[in-house]
């Protein structure tokens, strides 16, 4: 199938062209090489997974999508364009939304409070027009927290709308990050292991919000997650990585019995 052909899920989802390609990444830290030679794509409307043991580099190549490291070697393709050296604020106002590995939120301010934080790249208003308050400046707020309010029934935590993010459990942590970035309202919605250091209950509702996010939102997804289950389940493509390299990339049943990923990391015996 080509980069441009769009195809239909077994569960009814469109799966279209290619939004992002890696083409030959590199990336080094001196004399540490990171990732090596690296080329992937991401297509629109997919849940697509990056897989591998610690220190393989799959956070590394999430801070190159995301603009925080700038590959030594390669491409990086998003729309059909070339993409020039950006930092992560110009990502962010191309579409391009994340969460992280260590919750990344303001631990004082309330669960809207960070949700809001995520429309920043949708707000217009100057420091002026905010000084005064009424008319344009006013009218944006309102706009804007009506989508966080949105937001937060959406992924049912309205019950802590209000309460400091900070004294929430873990879990709930996780989906006030998630929150966050979908109020930027992503075309490609980045997750660095949204499930790490959550229980059973915990990971089967945050599978449950992933999963909705690309069937009702449409938006594309590519995620880091060391939960086997949790990838097969809810991933259509999978890229694993290993020491910097790609030792395998395909569907979650291709990647399940390539050998290469068997031996490097999923430990299941030949046959």
């Amino acid at each position: 199938m080509s980069a441009a052909e769009s195809y239909v899920t077994a569960d009814g989802r469109t799966i279209g062209a290619t939004v992002m390609e890696m083409r030959n990444i590199t990336l080094r830290f001196g004399g540490v090489v990171a990732i090596k030679d690296i080329s992937f794509d991401i297509r629109e409307g997919e849940i697509r997974a990056i897989i591998g043991p610690n220190g393989a580099g799959k956070s590394s190549m999430l801070n190159v999508i995301n603009g925080f490291y700038h590959p030594q070697e390669g491409e990086i393709w998003f729309k059909g364009e070339k993409r020039a050296p950006m930092r992560p604020h110009e990502i962010a106002h191309q579409g391009i939304a994340r969460t992280f590995q260590n919750i990344a939120l303001f631990k004082g301010m309330s669960t809207l409070d960070n949700i809001m934080t995520g429309r920043f790249t949708h707000m217009k208003s100057n420091l002026l027009m905010q000084a005064f308050w009424k008319g344009p400046a006013e009218r944006e707020e309102v706009e804007n927290r009506e989508i966080a309010e949105k937001i937060i029934d959406f992924l049912e935590i309205q019950h802590i709308r209000k309460t400091p993010v900070g004294r929430l459990p873990y879990g709930l942590q996780k989906r006030v990050e998630l929150g966050r970035a979908l109020a930027a309202e992503p075309r490609l919605l980045l997750l660095d292991e949204p499930m790490a250091g959550m229980n059973v209950e915990e990971k089967e509702d945050m599978s449950r919000f992933i999963l909705d996010v690309n069937d009702e939102f449409g938006t594309t997804i590519a995620l880091i997650e060391h939960d086997m289950g949790v990838v097969m389940d809810i991933s259509d493509r999978v890229v694993v990585m290993d020491y910097g390299r790609k030792i395998g990339d395909g569907t979650p049943d291709e990647v399940r019995n390539n050998q290469d990923v068997i031996d490097a990391y999923l430990g299941v015996p030949h046959d």
